[in-house]
């Protein structure tokens, strides 16, 4: 099994081919949901891994259970789902 690649990059098929993935990850949202990834800030931790983020438009409930997110952390959010933290 090859390792994935990064946003943009393919791998040369066996044929010699380049694969679909530098059309496929190309862009600015995500070619599944059209989403985009924001920053937002931690206000509170809630259990189940959960938190509410301030997103500057008001309060959301994001999941947190990927990354280690503290109060007043800026994680970075797609789809309601924590992928980074982006400042302590």
């Amino acid at each position: 099994m090859s390792e994935p690649k990064g946003r943009g990059e393919s791998a040369p098929e066996a044929s010699g081919k380049q694969s679909m993935s530098s059309e496929y990850c190309s862009g600015d949202t995500c070619i599944t949901c059209s989403d985009t990834a924001v920053q937002v800030t931690v206000v509170r931790l809630l259990a189940d891994e959960m938190a509410v983020v301030d997103t500057g438009a008001g309060e959301e409930t994001v999941s947190v259970a990927l990354v280690t997110a503290g109060v007043g952390d800026t994680i970075l959010v797609h789809a309601s789902e924590a992928i980074a933290v982006t400042g302590r």
